[in-house]
């Protein structure tokens, strides 16, 4: 029975529209800032996961997730793969023949960082999917002997190179010494294919076959540089390499993307985190108006609260009372807001695109959203955790009223 005369008395009190003006106005503002903060947190933090998942799908399925190399070369890497252990989650092991360059135009020079790979090795295919998909011009053909090479798209424009157009790379190894002195590694070179992963990638992003490149740097018949893992997530590649490393021994060595391409998405990590403190700052300051508006409440009802607990209300009664009004504020803000967050989400490009905002730097499928379930919980169970704490005072305070006192003058 006490139960639902708390319950009945936090709603009534909630909805009255009697009162102070000030103090319903207070309320309201802190139900306006929670709703504003849940739905800003939702539909950043679900674009920032759009971006990294971006980020992860153009660079890490174009760059090597996680490396076995050698020095001088691998001359047996079939061997060599099936000696080292099976890694959770990796989807393919194949040969690679890496190497850092220089590419020459008739403009201007670019150092390049130049893969070879095997499309006719195992689980080729892995590699090739990326160039596939975003391939912007050309044909990939990549057979031994051709020296055919695809380029990042931003690369191609820097040179202003394009399918069909020669072009002079100069390998950093694979040099011949000479009375005249180090005769760099040098071929020319067809480009038969751009491709554009709208990501870091494009601008220094030189493929070929790994046969041809084997042979500009004078490598060995069949000799590789290293072994190259592909993974089902890319992340899971950090612990693999701590795994890996603990496995193999001299003069085998193991690196991972972090060690190239981390700082991006430590970067993009990193202004998540602020993003989302600052927005979470909306959501302290409503709860901070609940305070507000509950000590105004309290001291406006003194009288009322006096008089219930004359009637028998306890004072943990009245502590409950006065959180629950809080949390009923809080719980409809956090609620609103979770169905704005979400709907305005879900259709934010069309949203965006209604209002005129130009979209064009986003590529043709606008802005890259990825609704995480867990993150939204989190946000909606935080708001409601801020405002259980901001009503705790306010309750404190409307306990330790005194009958006597709150009725002497009325």
């Amino acid at each position: 029975m006490s139960q639902s005369v708390t319950l009945f008395l936090s709603y009534r009190y909630s909805r009255a529209r009697y009162g102070q003006r000030f103090t319903r106005f207070i309320q309201r503002v802190s139900l306006v800032g929670i709703v504003v903060g849940v739905a800003a947190l939702i539909i950043v933090g679900s674009v920032m996961n759009g971006f990294e998942a971006e980020l992860k799908q153009r660079i890490l399925t174009v760059v090597p997730q996680l490396q076995v190399s050698d020095e001088q070369g691998l001359d047996n890497w079939q061997q060599v793969a099936d000696s080292l252990p099976v890694l959770t989650g990796a989807r393919a092991v194949v040969p690679e023949v890496t190497t850092a360059g220089v590419i020459q135009s008739e403009q201007r020079l670019q150092a390049v960082q130049v893969q070879g790979i095997f499309p006719e090795a195992d689980g080729s295919h892995v590699q090739l999917e990326p160039l596939q998909q975003h391939l912007e011009a050309g044909q990939l053909q990549l057979e031994a002997g051709t020296f055919n090479v695809v380029l990042g798209y931003a690369l191609a424009q820097q040179l202003n190179i394009w399918p069909g157009q020669q072009l002079r790379l100069i390998a950093a190894g694979g040099g011949i010494y000479t009375p005249l002195g180090l005769v760099p590694a040098q071929r020319l070179v067809t480009v038969t294919a751009v491709v554009r992963m709208q990501s870091e990638a494009d601008q220094h992003l030189l493929v070929m076959h790994g046969a041809d490149l084997a042979r500009i740097l004078r490598m060995a018949e069949g000799q590789v540089s290293g072994l190259r893992y592909y993974f089902d997530d890319p992340f899971a590649a950090l612990a693999a390499a701590d795994e890996l490393t603990s496995e193999v021994a001299e003069p085998l060595q193991v690196t991972s993307w972090q060690q190239s391409y981390g700082h991006l998405f430590d970067a993009v990590s990193m202004e998540k985190r602020m993003v989302n403190l600052m927005l979470g700052l909306i959501i302290a300051v409503a709860a901070f108006n609940i305070v507000s508006s509950l000590m105004m409440m309290v001291q406006d009802k003194r009288a009322d609260i006096a008089i219930l607990q004359t009637m028998g209300l306890a004072p943990q009664r009245v502590r409950s009372m006065v959180v629950l009004q809080g949390m009923f504020t809080g719980t409809l803000g956090a609620v609103l807001g979770l169905l704005l967050g979400v709907l305005t989400t879900h259709f934010l490009n069309p949203l965006l695109t209604g209002f005129g905002v130009d979209m064009s730097f986003a590529g043709p499928t606008g802005l890259p959203v990825v609704m995480a379930p867990l993150q939204i919980a989190g946000t909606v169970l935080a708001a409601l955790g801020l405002t259980f704490i901001a009503t705790l005072f306010p309750a404190w305070q409307a306990s330790r009223i005194l009958p006597a006192q709150a009725l002497r003058y009325e």
